[in-house]
Protein backbone atom coordinates (compact mmCIF):
# COMPACT_ATOMS: atom_id res chain seq x y z
CA UNK A 1 0.00 0.00 0.00
CA UNK A 2 1.62 3.54 -0.95
CA UNK A 3 1.41 6.10 1.76
CA UNK A 4 0.72 9.41 1.75
CA UNK A 5 1.13 12.85 3.38
CA UNK A 6 -0.76 15.26 3.55
CA UNK A 7 1.60 18.52 2.68
CA UNK A 8 -0.39 21.84 3.60
CA UNK A 9 0.31 25.45 1.99
CA UNK A 10 1.44 27.09 5.38
CA UNK A 11 1.01 26.94 9.21
CA UNK A 12 -2.42 29.33 8.88
CA UNK A 13 -3.69 27.00 6.76
CA UNK A 14 -3.33 23.71 8.95
CA UNK A 15 -4.72 25.30 12.30
CA UNK A 16 -8.04 26.69 10.72
CA UNK A 17 -8.75 23.21 9.55
CA UNK A 18 -7.38 21.10 12.09
CA UNK A 19 -7.61 23.17 15.47
CA UNK A 20 -5.15 21.20 16.97
CA UNK A 21 -5.05 21.49 20.81
CA UNK A 22 -1.36 20.10 21.36
CA UNK A 23 1.85 21.86 20.39
CA UNK A 24 2.92 21.73 16.47
CA UNK A 25 6.22 21.64 14.75
CA UNK A 26 6.14 22.77 11.24
CA UNK A 27 8.59 22.08 8.73
CA UNK A 28 9.20 23.52 5.32
CA UNK A 29 11.44 21.28 3.68
CA UNK A 30 12.05 24.12 0.79
CA UNK A 31 13.53 26.34 3.47
CA UNK A 32 15.47 23.91 4.87
CA UNK A 33 16.73 23.22 1.26
CA UNK A 34 17.14 26.97 0.47
CA UNK A 35 19.34 27.90 3.55
CA UNK A 36 21.64 24.55 2.67
CA UNK A 37 22.33 26.39 -0.25
CA UNK A 38 23.12 29.72 0.54
CA UNK A 39 25.95 28.03 2.92
CA UNK A 40 27.20 25.61 -0.07
CA UNK A 41 27.36 29.00 -2.32
CA UNK A 42 28.75 31.35 0.61
CA UNK A 43 31.26 29.57 2.34
CA UNK A 44 34.53 28.66 0.52
CA UNK A 45 34.99 25.49 2.07
CA UNK A 46 32.95 21.97 3.22
CA UNK A 47 29.91 22.50 5.15
CA UNK A 48 28.86 19.79 7.61
CA UNK A 49 25.60 19.79 9.74
CA UNK A 50 25.75 19.73 13.60
CA UNK A 51 23.17 17.26 14.16
CA UNK A 52 22.55 18.05 17.58
CA UNK A 53 20.81 21.39 16.52
CA UNK A 54 17.63 19.19 14.88
CA UNK A 55 18.09 15.29 14.42
CA UNK A 56 14.56 14.61 13.07
CA UNK A 57 14.91 12.34 10.04
CA UNK A 58 12.88 14.72 7.67
CA UNK A 59 15.47 17.81 8.55
CA UNK A 60 18.11 14.91 7.30
CA UNK A 61 16.83 13.96 4.72
CA UNK A 62 15.96 17.58 3.37
CA UNK A 63 19.62 19.08 3.76
CA UNK A 64 20.80 15.55 2.06
CA UNK A 65 19.07 16.50 -0.89
CA UNK A 66 20.36 20.14 -1.09
CA UNK A 67 23.66 18.72 -1.16
CA UNK A 68 24.96 18.15 2.66
CA UNK A 69 27.10 15.33 2.39
CA UNK A 70 29.04 15.68 6.07
CA UNK A 71 27.56 15.13 9.69
CA UNK A 72 28.76 16.62 12.66
CA UNK A 73 28.06 13.75 15.39
CA UNK A 74 28.63 13.58 18.52
CA UNK A 75 26.91 10.30 19.74
CA UNK A 76 26.97 6.98 18.46
CA UNK A 77 22.70 7.55 18.60
CA UNK A 78 23.51 10.23 15.84
CA UNK A 79 25.81 8.42 13.74
CA UNK A 80 23.04 5.74 13.38
CA UNK A 81 20.35 8.28 12.78
CA UNK A 82 22.90 9.51 9.91
CA UNK A 83 23.43 6.35 8.52
CA UNK A 84 20.16 5.70 8.54
CA UNK A 85 18.93 8.74 6.02
CA UNK A 86 22.42 9.07 4.19
CA UNK A 87 24.19 5.98 4.02
CA UNK A 88 27.42 7.10 2.61
CA UNK A 89 27.27 10.40 4.40
CA UNK A 90 30.89 11.47 5.96
CA UNK A 91 30.93 11.84 9.60
CA UNK A 92 33.08 14.20 11.81
CA UNK A 93 33.29 12.94 15.39
CA UNK A 94 33.76 16.69 16.92
CA UNK A 95 32.54 16.22 20.79
CA UNK A 96 36.20 15.80 22.43
CA UNK A 97 35.17 13.21 25.12
CA UNK A 98 34.53 9.85 24.75
CA UNK A 99 34.21 6.88 25.93
CA UNK A 100 36.32 3.85 25.21
CA UNK A 101 33.01 1.81 24.19
CA UNK A 102 31.96 5.50 22.32
CA UNK A 103 35.74 4.80 20.52
CA UNK A 104 34.50 1.30 19.69
CA UNK A 105 31.01 2.34 17.65
CA UNK A 106 32.94 5.25 15.83
CA UNK A 107 34.99 2.90 14.72
CA UNK A 108 32.81 0.57 13.30
CA UNK A 109 30.57 3.77 11.61
CA UNK A 110 34.13 4.81 9.92
CA UNK A 111 34.81 8.73 11.06
CA UNK A 112 36.63 11.12 8.96
CA UNK A 113 37.51 12.92 11.53
CA UNK A 114 38.11 13.46 15.17
CA UNK A 115 38.21 16.27 17.78
CA UNK A 116 40.36 16.34 20.89
CA UNK A 117 41.05 19.03 23.62
CA UNK A 118 43.83 17.23 25.71
CA UNK A 119 46.73 14.79 25.91
CA UNK A 120 44.69 12.20 27.76
CA UNK A 121 41.69 11.59 25.12
CA UNK A 122 43.84 11.66 22.13
CA UNK A 123 46.07 8.92 24.00
CA UNK A 124 42.38 7.17 24.11
CA UNK A 125 42.46 7.26 20.23
CA UNK A 126 46.25 6.64 19.56
CA UNK A 127 46.91 3.24 18.05
CA UNK A 128 42.76 3.08 17.71
CA UNK A 129 42.13 5.33 14.96
CA UNK A 130 43.61 4.11 11.11
CA UNK A 131 47.32 5.29 10.27
CA UNK A 132 46.26 8.80 8.83
CA UNK A 133 43.65 9.91 10.40
CA UNK A 134 42.53 13.37 10.49
CA UNK A 135 42.50 15.01 14.00
CA UNK A 136 41.46 18.37 14.56
CA UNK A 137 42.73 20.10 18.28
CA UNK A 138 39.89 22.27 19.46
CA UNK A 139 41.01 25.29 21.09
CA UNK A 140 39.62 28.51 22.61
CA UNK A 141 39.57 31.75 23.00
CA UNK A 142 37.09 34.76 25.05
CA UNK A 143 33.81 34.66 22.87
CA UNK A 144 32.54 38.09 23.72
CA UNK A 145 30.25 37.73 20.63
CA UNK A 146 28.00 34.39 21.25
CA UNK A 147 24.95 34.31 23.06
CA UNK A 148 27.21 31.61 25.52
CA UNK A 149 30.61 30.34 25.73
CA UNK A 150 31.51 26.61 24.74
CA UNK A 151 35.12 27.47 25.95
CA UNK A 152 33.93 26.56 29.74
CA UNK A 153 33.56 23.27 28.88
CA UNK A 154 35.48 22.61 25.43
CA UNK A 155 39.03 23.52 24.07
CA UNK A 156 42.88 23.74 24.71
CA UNK A 157 44.77 27.17 25.83
CA UNK A 158 46.94 28.44 22.55
CA UNK A 159 49.97 26.92 23.92
CA UNK A 160 48.52 23.53 24.98
CA UNK A 161 46.90 23.26 21.84
CA UNK A 162 50.06 23.79 20.11
CA UNK A 163 51.36 20.76 22.21
CA UNK A 164 48.77 18.78 21.17
CA UNK A 165 48.88 19.41 17.45
CA UNK A 166 52.70 18.62 17.87
CA UNK A 167 51.93 15.24 18.98
CA UNK A 168 49.04 14.58 16.61
CA UNK A 169 51.72 14.89 14.04
CA UNK A 170 54.14 12.68 15.83
CA UNK A 171 51.31 9.97 16.13
CA UNK A 172 51.62 9.82 12.60
CA UNK A 173 47.69 11.47 12.36
CA UNK A 174 46.41 14.24 10.16
CA UNK A 175 46.51 17.64 12.01
CA UNK A 176 44.23 20.39 11.92
CA UNK A 177 42.68 23.07 14.28
CA UNK A 178 38.83 23.44 15.36
CA UNK A 179 36.85 25.94 17.26
CA UNK A 180 33.51 27.23 18.31
CA UNK A 181 32.83 30.86 18.52
CA UNK A 182 29.91 30.32 20.60
CA UNK A 183 26.36 29.83 19.50
CA UNK A 184 24.13 32.66 17.87
CA UNK A 185 27.43 34.97 16.89
CA UNK A 186 26.68 38.08 15.23
CA UNK A 187 30.07 39.39 15.08
CA UNK A 188 32.21 38.09 12.39
CA UNK A 189 35.20 39.39 14.04
CA UNK A 190 35.16 36.79 16.06
CA UNK A 191 35.91 33.64 13.11
CA UNK A 192 38.94 36.33 12.49
CA UNK A 193 40.36 36.35 16.12
CA UNK A 194 40.40 32.56 15.81
CA UNK A 195 41.85 32.08 12.35
CA UNK A 196 44.62 34.42 13.56
CA UNK A 197 45.41 32.46 16.66
CA UNK A 198 44.77 29.42 14.29
CA UNK A 199 47.83 30.34 12.58
CA UNK A 200 49.73 31.39 15.62
CA UNK A 201 48.99 27.68 17.29
CA UNK A 202 50.29 25.80 13.42
CA UNK A 203 53.39 27.92 13.85
CA UNK A 204 54.21 27.50 17.36
CA UNK A 205 53.64 23.52 17.07
CA UNK A 206 55.44 23.52 13.20
CA UNK A 207 53.17 21.97 12.13
CA UNK A 208 51.05 22.58 8.62
CA UNK A 209 47.45 22.13 8.68
CA UNK A 210 45.84 19.84 6.62
CA UNK A 211 42.42 21.88 7.27
CA UNK A 212 40.75 24.70 9.82
CA UNK A 213 37.96 23.84 11.00
CA UNK A 214 35.98 27.19 11.65
CA UNK A 215 33.14 25.52 13.77
CA UNK A 216 29.40 26.24 13.94
CA UNK A 217 27.81 29.45 15.77
CA UNK A 218 26.57 30.83 12.60
CA UNK A 219 23.15 33.15 13.61
CA UNK A 220 19.65 32.52 13.16
CA UNK A 221 17.13 35.05 12.20
CA UNK A 222 16.13 35.68 16.10
CA UNK A 223 14.63 39.35 15.24
CA UNK A 224 15.50 42.84 14.80
CA UNK A 225 16.59 41.49 10.82
CA UNK A 226 18.15 38.73 9.39
CA UNK A 227 21.57 38.08 10.03
CA UNK A 228 24.31 38.82 7.75
CA UNK A 229 25.88 35.23 6.71
CA UNK A 230 27.88 36.48 3.74
CA UNK A 231 29.91 39.19 5.81
CA UNK A 232 30.55 36.39 7.94
CA UNK A 233 31.69 34.27 5.16
CA UNK A 234 33.86 36.88 3.54
CA UNK A 235 35.57 37.99 7.28
CA UNK A 236 36.57 33.92 7.31
CA UNK A 237 37.53 33.64 3.64
CA UNK A 238 39.52 36.96 4.29
CA UNK A 239 41.14 36.40 7.73
CA UNK A 240 42.47 32.80 6.49
CA UNK A 241 44.27 34.45 3.68
CA UNK A 242 45.98 36.87 5.85
CA UNK A 243 47.13 34.38 8.74
CA UNK A 244 48.03 31.54 6.25
CA UNK A 245 48.63 32.62 2.83
CA UNK A 246 49.86 30.70 0.25
CA UNK A 247 49.92 27.82 2.72
CA UNK A 248 46.22 28.31 3.96
CA UNK A 249 44.31 24.92 4.98
CA UNK A 250 40.87 23.93 3.45
CA UNK A 251 38.05 25.36 5.63
CA UNK A 252 35.48 23.35 7.13
CA UNK A 253 32.41 24.83 8.96
CA UNK A 254 29.54 22.75 11.19
CA UNK A 255 26.59 24.77 11.64
CA UNK A 256 23.50 23.93 13.28
CA UNK A 257 21.21 26.29 14.42
CA UNK A 258 21.69 28.88 11.22
CA UNK A 259 21.06 25.94 8.59
CA UNK A 260 17.99 24.14 10.36
CA UNK A 261 16.33 27.03 12.29
CA UNK A 262 14.55 28.90 9.59
CA UNK A 263 13.03 26.22 8.06
CA UNK A 264 10.57 25.61 11.45
CA UNK A 265 7.71 27.13 12.93
CA UNK A 266 6.67 25.93 16.78
CA UNK A 267 2.73 27.00 17.25
CA UNK A 268 1.56 26.71 20.90
CA UNK A 269 -1.90 26.99 21.85
CA UNK A 270 -3.15 29.58 24.38
CA UNK A 271 -4.53 27.32 27.16
CA UNK A 272 -5.55 30.20 29.14
CA UNK A 273 -5.01 34.02 29.60
CA UNK A 274 -5.59 34.33 33.47
CA UNK A 275 -7.28 37.45 35.03
CA UNK A 276 -7.19 39.18 30.99
CA UNK A 277 -3.53 39.23 31.98
CA UNK A 278 -0.79 35.99 32.41
CA UNK A 279 -1.28 34.00 29.34
CA UNK A 280 -0.53 30.17 29.74
CA UNK A 281 0.75 27.93 26.65
CA UNK A 282 0.25 24.73 26.07
CA UNK A 283 4.08 24.16 25.43
CA UNK A 284 6.95 25.60 27.75
CA UNK A 285 10.51 25.57 28.54
CA UNK A 286 10.22 22.02 29.66
CA UNK A 287 9.19 21.18 25.67
CA UNK A 288 9.60 22.91 22.67
CA UNK A 289 10.80 26.53 23.82
CA UNK A 290 13.35 24.53 26.09
CA UNK A 291 15.99 27.41 24.74
CA UNK A 292 14.48 29.98 26.05
CA UNK A 293 15.90 30.75 29.21
CA UNK A 294 19.47 29.83 28.09
CA UNK A 295 18.70 32.08 24.68
CA UNK A 296 16.46 35.47 25.82
CA UNK A 297 13.87 36.50 24.52
CA UNK A 298 12.61 35.39 21.12
CA UNK A 299 11.44 38.30 18.82
CA UNK A 300 9.54 36.62 15.94
CA UNK A 301 6.72 35.87 17.04
CA UNK A 302 2.87 36.27 15.55
CA UNK A 303 -0.58 35.65 17.03
CA UNK A 304 -3.66 34.37 15.33
CA UNK A 305 -7.28 33.52 16.34
CA UNK A 306 -8.40 29.99 15.14
CA UNK A 307 -10.22 31.16 12.26
CA UNK A 308 -6.59 32.26 11.04
CA UNK A 309 -6.89 35.97 11.37
CA UNK A 310 -4.31 37.49 12.75
CA UNK A 311 -4.23 39.29 16.31
CA UNK A 312 -3.60 43.27 15.42
CA UNK A 313 -3.89 44.54 19.04
CA UNK A 314 -1.50 47.00 20.70
CA UNK A 315 1.61 45.09 22.19
CA UNK A 316 0.91 44.44 25.72
CA UNK A 317 4.01 42.85 27.81
CA UNK A 318 3.09 39.65 29.83
CA UNK A 319 4.02 37.21 31.65
CA UNK A 320 3.68 33.84 29.56
CA UNK A 321 3.54 30.48 31.30
CA UNK A 322 3.85 26.99 30.03
CA UNK A 323 1.52 24.06 31.02
CA UNK A 324 3.78 22.21 33.89
CA UNK A 325 3.12 22.42 37.88
CA UNK A 326 6.42 24.10 37.49
CA UNK A 327 7.20 27.38 38.53
CA UNK A 328 10.10 28.25 36.35
CA UNK A 329 8.22 26.73 33.23
CA UNK A 330 7.76 30.90 31.89
CA UNK A 331 9.24 32.49 29.07
CA UNK A 332 12.01 35.00 29.34
CA UNK A 333 11.38 38.62 28.94
CA UNK A 334 7.86 39.62 29.36
CA UNK A 335 7.24 39.74 25.59
CA UNK A 336 4.71 42.17 23.83
CA UNK A 337 1.52 39.95 22.96
CA UNK A 338 -1.71 41.68 21.11
CA UNK A 339 -4.10 43.17 23.73
CA UNK A 340 -6.71 41.49 21.91
CA UNK A 341 -5.46 37.88 22.33
CA UNK A 342 -8.03 35.39 23.37
CA UNK A 343 -8.03 31.54 24.94
CA UNK A 344 -7.56 29.15 22.05
CA UNK A 345 -6.10 31.33 20.03
CA UNK A 346 -2.03 30.19 18.60
CA UNK A 347 1.17 31.98 19.11
CA UNK A 348 3.45 30.99 16.40
CA UNK A 349 7.23 31.00 17.15
CA UNK A 350 8.89 31.57 13.56
CA UNK A 351 12.74 30.15 13.36
CA UNK A 352 12.46 27.86 15.51
CA UNK A 353 14.02 24.52 14.12
CA UNK A 354 16.92 24.38 16.07
CA UNK A 355 17.18 22.70 19.66
CA UNK A 356 12.94 23.37 19.77
CA UNK A 357 12.26 19.14 19.10
CA UNK A 358 15.77 18.05 19.71
CA UNK A 359 15.11 19.22 23.67
CA UNK A 360 12.07 18.39 24.63
CA UNK A 361 10.85 16.70 27.66
CA UNK A 362 7.08 15.34 28.65
CA UNK A 363 7.79 16.34 32.21
CA UNK A 364 4.06 16.27 34.23
CA UNK A 365 2.92 14.63 30.51
CA UNK A 366 3.43 17.37 28.56
CA UNK A 367 6.19 18.37 25.57
CA UNK A 368 4.60 16.14 22.99
CA UNK A 369 5.00 18.39 19.34
CA UNK A 370 3.23 17.48 16.74
CA UNK A 371 4.78 17.18 12.98
CA UNK A 372 3.25 18.69 10.00
CA UNK A 373 4.61 19.65 6.30
CA UNK A 374 4.16 22.58 5.12
CA UNK A 375 5.29 24.25 1.45
CA UNK A 376 5.77 27.54 3.13
CA UNK A 377 6.50 28.12 6.88
CA UNK A 378 3.98 31.57 6.14
CA UNK A 379 0.57 32.47 7.11
CA UNK A 380 -0.68 35.13 4.49
CA UNK A 381 -2.20 31.88 2.05
CA UNK A 382 -5.33 30.35 1.93
CA UNK A 383 -4.75 27.91 -1.08
CA UNK A 384 -5.52 24.12 -1.09
CA UNK A 385 -3.25 21.60 0.56
CA UNK A 386 -1.26 18.79 -1.57
CA UNK A 387 -1.36 15.51 -1.18
CA UNK A 388 2.06 13.64 -2.04
CA UNK A 389 3.29 10.19 -2.08
CA UNK A 390 5.73 9.57 1.40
Amino acid sequence: MELKQRIWANCGQYLRAEQPDTPVLFCAPSVLRETAQTFIDGFGGLVTYAVKANPEPQVLESLAAAGISAFDVASPAEMALVRGVSPRAVLHYHNPVRSSAEIGAALRYGMASWSVDSLSELGKLAGRVPAGSEIAVRFKLPAPGGAYDFGTKFGADEDAAATLLSEVAALGLRPALTFHPGTQCTDAGAWARHIEAAARIARGAGVALARLNVGGGFPAHRGGGAPALGAIFDAIASATRTAFGASAPALVCEPGRALVAEGLVLAARVKAIRDGADVFLNDGIYGGLAELPLMGPHGRISVIAPDGAPRRGAAVPRSVFGPTCDSVDVLPGRPGLPADMQEGDYVLFHGFGAYSAATATRFNGYGELHRVTVLSPGLDSRDGAATVAA
